[in-house]
This record gives C-alpha cells, structure tokens and sequence, in this order.
C-alpha cells in the first residue's frame, strides 16, 4: 500500500467518525497538505508552529500578484488547514451553516479560518493569530 492510499484512508476514516459538517473541511486541508508537499516541497503537521509557514505562503502568493479567482481554492485549503489545527488542538468541531464551514470550540465559540484566509490574502490577517486566540479562548 502506498503513502498515498493510507494518508486517504486516513482522512476518510476520520471524516467517517467525525459530524458530517467536518468532511468538506478534512478533505480541503488534506489536499492543500499534499499540494503544498508536490508543489513546494513544504511540509505541514498540523500543528499551531506550521501556521508561520502558512501565513508566509498566503503572503507570498499575494506578492506574486496572483487574483483572487486564481488562488480561491488554494486559500479554501489552508484555510481549512488552520480549521483543522484548532480542531485538534481544542477538540472543536466543524459545523456547516448555509454553505459556510465554521470551526466551533469548546466554548460555543465561532471561529471562521476560511474567511481568514482570505483575509490574509488581503493582508488583513493572520491564520497563526487566529489559532492562537481560538486555542487561548478553549483553554488550550
């Protein structure tokens, strides 16, 4: 069996086990977890210190110049990257809600990583700070 096969047997066991709000999510971060290994040679684990290297990609991205329309399913992806790096490290959960996915902590709180993302594109966030409050705020 290769890498492959057991890293999407992975995602898809834990999508099967988590609320159906998760799955759309788990599978965006998955795949901008391999994109980002193929095509820029980076690796990530999920953890809150890998969000430095996701908000330095967003911001190189934004400094190429690179619309909107061209790198939405990119900043999709490392959205729901930094999603599921609050979900692991809080325990939250995914939840859907007229399209959107949210992130909810322990706490009740809302947390939108996705929105985020693009807000970084826009240099008006940070992926990082954001994890950083949501795991603060659930008393991570």
């Amino acid at each position: 069996m290769t890498a492959d096969f057991v890293t999407a047997d992975l995602v898809t066991a834990r999508q099967e086990s988590r609320p159906h709000g998760a799955a759309k999510p788990v599978r965006w971060a998955a795949d901008a977890v391999a994109a980002l290994r193929e095509g820029a040679r980076l690796r990530l684990d999920y953890s809150a210190q890998s969000l430095w290297r996701v908000d330095r990609t967003i911001e190189d991205i934004r400094r190429e110049g690179a619309p909107y329309a061209a790198v939405e399913r990119v900043l999709r992806g490392l959205g729901a990257y930094a999603g599921e790096v609050i979900v692991r490290q809080t325990g939250a959960e995914w939840s859907s809600k007229g399209g959107d996915h949210v992130v909810r902590t322990p706490d009740g709180r809302l947390w939108d990583p996705i929105e985020e993302a693009r807000r970084c594109f826009d240099a008006n966030g940070s992926l990082r700070l954001l994890c950083r409050d949501a795991t603060s705020a659930a008393g991570a």
